[in-house]
């Protein structure tokens, strides 16, 4: 089990080491001059030298590249372009939304997918199924973002329990943060809940058959307590990866809902950056969520060992 976890950590360390690599070389074939954007169309040569030389861009590729990968070992990311602040303190101060919004999103996708996947595959092949699962293409197919704004015409503009948009800071109180999250949260959930749902249907179904499940119903136990305590969790595996994916997706890829909500993360950061061509701030986000994406799924693994005891004796 320890070499197994220490070859997963390895590897884990040089998909990082590729990873930055590519987000690099990425942000450096982007059109345009960050100096020159910074300092406007009547800027003089001499002052975009001047400022280039000041934010380090005339350096050699190589060069600039080994000083932002250590700066990202040792925990400076460097200075926004355009903030004028070090990029730690903004991604502190957009995690704080995110991370919250991203936990509330997978435990509700959470709470939808697995009694839905449950309810379909007990009646697998008949009515409530089939609607459960129609229900769930539905819902894999509606964009967030369209989801994201009926629900603002509805609870927000119509209704007033909720606020639209913005997000007035956890200082004003944990129920105001939290009710200003409900809605891009739930616009978040549902699809990944639609999808979840459908791999746990899959994975109950396939391990319906085997015989200890047939052992458990011999034994005269409820057809619900035989689902629950026997077929979920061996079926728990597949479901664990795609939780590790969504989680991953949800704190990585809320760029469109943060935007829609307005809501100050880090997608609507990382949005902001690439358009004012911050490329250090760019690049250090983009490589701490792929970061965050990479130690996701070692804990997923690890997990995979906790659920099934006998992958421990395989690893």
């Amino acid at each position: 089990m320890i070499i197994w976890l220490a070859r997963r950590v390895v590897t884990s360390a040089l998909t990082m080491l590729v990873a930055s690599l590519v987000v690099f070389a990425v942000m450096e074939i982007l059109p345009g001059d960050p100096a020159h954007l910074m300092l406007g169309i009547n800027a003089t040569d001499d002052a975009i030298a001047s400022l280039r030389a000041e934010l380090g861009l005339d350096r050699a590729l190589a060069v600039r590249y080994l000083a932002w990968l250590g700066g990202m070992l040792t925990g400076d990311f460097g200075k926004s372009f355009t903030y004028s602040v070090p990029v730690i303190d903004l991604v502190r101060e957009r995690l704080v939304v995110s991370l919250p919004l991203a936990v509330l999103a997978l435990a509700l996708s959470t709470a939808i997918a697995l009694p839905v996947g449950l309810f379909a595959a007990r009646h697998r092949g008949r009515a409530p199924d089939a609607i459960a699962m129609g229900g769930a293409q539905l819902g894999v197919a509606m964009p967030n973002f369209w989801f994201g704004l009926i629900l603002m015409y509805v609870f927000a503009a119509w209704l007033r329990l909720v606020p639209a948009g913005g997000f007035p800071g956890w200082s004003a109180g944990l129920w105001p943060g939290l009710k200003a999250l409900i809605l891009p949260a739930v616009a978040l959930a549902l699809p990944q809940a639609a999808i979840l749902a459908r791999v746990a249907r899959s994975a109950l179904i396939d391990v319906m058959g085997e015989d200890y499940i047939r052992t458990a119903r011999a034994k005269g136990l409820p057809e619900n307590l035989v689902m629950r305590r026997h077929a979920l969790r061996n079926a728990l595996i597949p479901v664990l990866t795609i939780l590790g994916l969504q989680f991953a997706f949800l704190v990585a890829g809320a760029v469109i809902i943060e935007n829609v909500f307005y809501l100050p993360g880090l997608g609507r950061l990382v949005f902001q950056a690439i358009n004012a061509l911050d490329l250090i701030v760019v690049e250090s986000v983009v490589m701490l969520l792929v970061a965050a994406v990479i130690v996701v799924n070692l804990l997923v693994d690890m997990s995979y060992a906790i659920v099934d005891p006998r992958l421990r004796t395989q690893a």
